[in-house]
């Protein structure tokens, strides 16, 4: 779901038409200079909280358990070295999918849904 909210390549492909699958890069053809820097600035935090939401959420070690700063420093290493892992499966995707088909994208997406309803039954039967 990461990939399809924000318009990564397997979902999006820039090099295509822009009626068929440039969803996201046709709302920024108007956009140029410091307005095009913003748009992009806001894509790249959502990514970057929705990566930090998933890895937080789904590989929960190296939390800080107390506020001292030696915790601290301990979760932010964990945090740096989590979100290296997924930004690493993120570029392993898009580099081996350099394009989906458009009927193959609610198969990603479904899946995705699948994986993640999954996981939260998974929360609520192993507590």
């Amino acid at each position: 779901m990461l990939l399809a909210e924000t318009g990564r390549i397997p979902v999006d492909n820039p090099a295509t038409h822009l009626e068929l699958t440039m969803i996201h890069e046709a709302m920024v053809l108007e956009y140029s200079g410091r307005y095009l820097a913003l748009i992009e600035w806001g894509a790249s935090v959502k990514q970057l909280v929705l990566m930090a939401l998933l890895v937080n959420i789904f590989f929960p070690f190296g939390l800080a358990a107390d506020a001292s700063l030696a915790a601290l420093g301990s979760a932010g290493m964990f945090f740096v070295v989590k979100l290296i892992v997924l930004a690493g499966a993120v570029v392993l995707v898009e580099t081996t999918n350099a394009k989906l088909r458009l009927f193959r994208v609610p198969d990603l997406l479904s899946a995705a849904f699948t994986l993640a309803t999954l996981a939260l039954v998974s929360t609520f039967l192993f507590q």
